[in-house]
């Protein structure tokens, strides 16, 4: 499996078969100078929708959009409700995290997540190999959270999103904050990782990429 960070919350996921997923296709403006998503994609989840999270129209290819749980192309999205802010949605609304397994690999997308889960919903997740989570504040939980959760959650491989870079003016932090301290991170210096099922790091691994676009 292999995936791609094209920008702030919206990855694209590719099985070993040829299966393509899109996370949370953004919308350039507003403070997002990533560029164009121009990718196409079997599968497009949509975690919520705001303008930089819901840009199906991006996305080329004809693909089935998923904004709950679904079965599409053999994979299977289970979808756990959630809110936006801490204030049960009142402030921005609801949030859906996505976990779906590819090559015997589970990913969650959280979304943008604006709270604590509860341990009932952290049971929800299962067992998560690679969690894509939001870790700049402000819409999103903050890294003194993110941090907490991951410990919580215990995955394999941690990959941040929805954080201030060069291409992204939203007031929130940039990634610095979540890593602060960390022995077990690696910076790649580029967009896409592989990954292989059995050959996941033993414990949490967090693995910064940068924008493919």
């Amino acid at each position: 499996m292999n995936i791609k960070w094209l920008g702030h919350a919206s990855f694209l996921i590719a099985s070993d078969s040829g299966v393509k997923i899109i996370t949370d296709p953004y919308e350039t403006g507003s403070g997002l100078s990533y560029g164009e998503i121009t990718e196409s994609a079997d599968i497009v989840a949509v975690s919520h929708e705001h303008s930089d999270h819901n840009n199906v129209a991006a996305v080329g290819g004809n693909p089935k959009v998923v904004r709950g749980a679904a079965r599409v192309k053999g994979i299977e999205f289970e979808a756990i409700p959630c809110y936006h802010d801490d204030a049960r949605g009142k402030a921005r609304g609801k949030n859906t995290i996505f976990c779906f397994e590819v090559d015997d690999i589970k990913v969650c997308h959280l979304g943008d997540l604006g709270h604590r889960l509860s341990d009932g919903q952290v049971a929800e997740l299962g067992g998560v190999d690679i969690l894509l989570i939001p870790v700049g504040g402000f819409y999103t939980i903050d890294a003194r959270v993110a941090i907490e959760l991951c410990g919580r959650i215990k995955p394999r491989v941690v990959i941040p999103m929805h954080y201030k870079t060069d291409k992204c003016d939203y007031p929130i932090a940039g990634v610095e904050r979540f890593l602060q301290g960390k022995e077990a991170v690696t910076r790649s210096g580029v967009s896409e990782a592989e990954f292989k099922a059995g050959e996941l790091p033993p414990g949490t691994q967090i693995v910064v990429l940068k924008p493919a676009l």
